[in-house]
C-alpha cells in the first residue's frame, strides 16, 4: 500500500475558498486506502495459516468441479448452452461489514484467494450483502468486483458453472438459491462453499427444517459434501463450512416427483428468517 499512501491524502483547504466535494472525495480515498490495506494485511496472514493449495487438496469437491468444467469445453452438447462453457463465474452473498468486522475481513481474503485459485476473473465475482456501506462498496469495486445493486434474496438462476461463497448465511438463502435451480442440470452447475446442509438439519427440529426449508431438506442426503481445514485459531470464522457439490449420480437417486412440484418459498411459519428480504429498507453509511 506505501506506493499508493499519497493518492489517499486529505486534500486541504485553499486560501479563500472551501472546496467541499474535493474534500469529501479525499475522505472517501483515504477510507478505502484503510480498508483495502485491512484486507491485504489480512490475505498475508491467510497465506500464512491456511494455504490454498492445502484447502484446495482437502476440499475435492472443487478440483472435480474443475476437471468437470474442463470436459465441457470440448462437449458438443452443453446442457446450459453456456456463452463461455467451462469459465466458472461466483456469486458472494453475505459477506458482512469487513471495514469493521475482522471475521469478514479473513473471509473477503479467502474469497480472492479462492477466486486465483480457481482462476476465476474478478469482475466474474458478484457480491451483495445490503450492510454494505458505499465505501465497503468502492472498495469492493477498487478490487475488481462486480457489486450488486439489488437484494436477489438468493434467487438467481446460473446459466454457466457457478461457485456460490454464502459463510455463515441464513437457511433461507441457501434454500432459495436450491428452488431457484431446482433442476438436475442447473443443481449439477453450481459449488458451493458454506454452512453444512448436514450440519444445519442437525440442529434443526426436523419437523419445523422439512416444513420450511424443504429445498435442503430434500437435498441434503444426495449432495456431496467436504469439509475445509480450520487452524484452530480460524474456528470462529470457518466453522462448520463446508465445500458443496451436486453430483447427477445423487440427484439421480431423487424420485422424478421430486422435480415437479417446486413452489416458491414463503416462511411463513419462520419468526427469525435470517435474512434481510429485499422489501426492507437497510440503512448504511
Amino acid at each position: 500500500m506505501s506506493g499508493d499512501s499519497e493518492e489517499w491524502q486529505v486534500a486541504r483547504r485553499h486560501r479563500g475558498k472551501t472546496k467541499k466535494t474535493k474534500i469529501q472525495v479525499s475522505l472517501n480515498e483515504h477510507l478505502m486506502g484503510i480498508h483495502l490495506s485491512f484486507v491485504i494485511e489480512v490475505i498475508n496472514v491467510m497465506i500464512v495459516f491456511f494455504p490454498i493449495d492445502e484447502l484446495l487438496m482437502a476440499a475435492s469437491g472443487i478440483q472435480h468441479f474443475q476437471e468437470k468444467n474442463r470436459d465441457s469445453l470440448v462437449s458438443a452438447d452443453h446442457g446450459l448452452n453456456c456463452s463461455s462453457p467451462g469459465q466458472m463465474h461466483c456469486v458472494c452473498y453475505g459477506l458482512g461489514s469487513f471495514s469493521s468486522c475482522v471475521s469478514a475481513r479473513y473471509q473477503l481474503a479467502m474469497l480472492l484467494l479462492l477466486l486465483d485459485a480457481l482462476k476465476i476473473e474478478l469482475s466474474d465475482c458478484w457480491v451483495f450483502d445490503p450492510v454494505f456501506s458505499s465505501g465497503e462498496k468502492d472498495v469492493l469495486k477498487r478490487i475488481g468486483l462486480s457489486v450488486l445493486t439489488e437484494n436477489e434474496e438468493g434467487k438467481r438462476q446460473v446459466d454457466k458453472p457457478t461457485f456460490f461463497y454464502l459463510m455463515h448465511c441464513g437457511k433461507a438463502l441457501y434454500n432459495n438459491l436450491l428452488w431457484k435451480n431446482w433442476s438436475k442440470q442447473c443443481l449439477t452447475e453450481i459449488i458451493i462453499i458454506g454452512n453444512s446442509f448436514c450440519g444445519m438439519k442437525e440442529r434443526t427440529i426436523d419437523r419445523e427444517f422439512n416444513r420450511d426449508y424443504r429445498y435442503i431438506s430434500q437435498i441434503a442426503a444426495v449432495c456431496m459434501e467436504s469439509l475445509l481445514p480450520c487452524p484452530s485459531h480460524m474456528i470462529d470464522v470457518f466453522s462448520d463450512t463446508a465445500v458443496i457439490t451436486f453430483p447427477a449420480s445423487g440427484l439421480d437417486k431423487l424420485s422424478d416427483s421430486t422435480w415437479v412440484n417446486s413452489p416458491e418459498p414463503l416462511y411463513k411459519h419462520c419468526v427469525d428468517l435470517e435474512i434481510v428480504c429485499k422489501d426492507k429498507i437497510y440503512f448504511s453509511l
